[in-house]
């Protein structure tokens, strides 16, 4: 027991390691956003701010268009996510639920388009947005956003879906339910984490985004919030301290998508384990 404990003790320390690793830079950002501005650029590293001002948080978010930035961030990336996820699932019910001539070929498609750098489509897309008048306008980016995520989800959707037994909905249609009844009521429920899983890696995704926002907007009406983080810089510098307040702006919608999903996920595993 006693070697089992010490390996236990080591793992966790170095668990206690990495997250102070990784941590570090989410706690540096939100302690320099409310330091006084001096103190920002000063030598001294000062894990606790001397000082604490909410100026920078006032120069966001009274002085400058950051709500705007923010409803056109919103409004992208929840239509991106909500197409990914929907057309990927319905995808991926026909690729491992349904036998088709050209099956597999579709499949190792989406799996070269997911392996492609997407740098190399930005002039293809720029054209077509172009030529179809889209350019400025937020339909153009979230269509973007629906193809950069969606190979991703629909690869892992089927993987997800291949590892539910298909008896299992047989065994529901035999009960008298019908194929979308069946669905509906075993397979859904069971696909809670990868559901999950997708939405987060495609909010992520269109969240973060920063090169075809950059492009595909060049008047800036519609531009979301990773260009708005450019805006502090001038030829005179950079106010840090309210880069490092929209940057802690930034972060909270996600930590906060995450939150209701996995909390949606809980749930939801708990009432089917209920309820079967």
């Amino acid at each position: 027991m006693k070697p089992r404990k010490a390996t236990r003790t080591w793992l966790s320390v170095l668990a206690v390691v990495i997250a102070v690793v990784y941590l570090f830079p989410v706690y540096w950002m939100v302690s320099s956003s409310v330091k006084p501005a001096g103190q920002i650029t000063s030598l001294a590293y000062d894990l606790i701010p001397l000082g604490f001002t909410l100026d920078h948080y006032v120069t966001v978010l009274a002085e400058s268009d950051f709500l705007i930035y923010l409803r056109n961030s919103l409004i992208v990336t929840l239509v991106a996510v909500f197409l990914s996820v929907i057309v990927g699932l319905v995808a991926a019910l026909a690729l491992s639920r349904f036998r088709f001539r050209g099956r597999k070929g579709f499949v190792l498609m989406v799996l070269i388009v997911q392996m492609a750098p997407f740098e190399a489509l930005l002039i293809p897309m720029f054209l077509f947005m172009r030529d179809t008048n889209l350019l400025d306008t937020l339909p153009a980016l979230i269509l973007v956003y629906w193809v950069i995520t969606m190979p991703f989800t629909l690869w892992t959707l089927r993987n997800f879906v291949n590892g539910i037994p298909i008896e299992l909905e047989e065994a529901a249609m035999v009960d008298g339910c019908g194929r979308f009844q069946a669905f509906w009521k075993v397979t859904f429920p069971l696909l809670g984490p990868g559901l999950v899983a997708c939405s987060v890696f495609a909010f992520i995704t269109a969240w973060n985004e920063f090169l075809y926002a950059l492009v595909l907007m060049p008047s800036g009406s519609g531009q979301t919030l990773p260009i708005f983080l450019q805006s502090f810089q001038s030829v005179f510098g950079t106010d840090w301290g309210a880069t490092m307040a929209t940057s802690t702006l930034f972060m909270l919608p996600v930590v906060a998508f995450f939150a209701i999903v996995q909390r949606n996920l809980v749930s939801g595993v708990t009432a089917g384990a209920v309820k079967g």
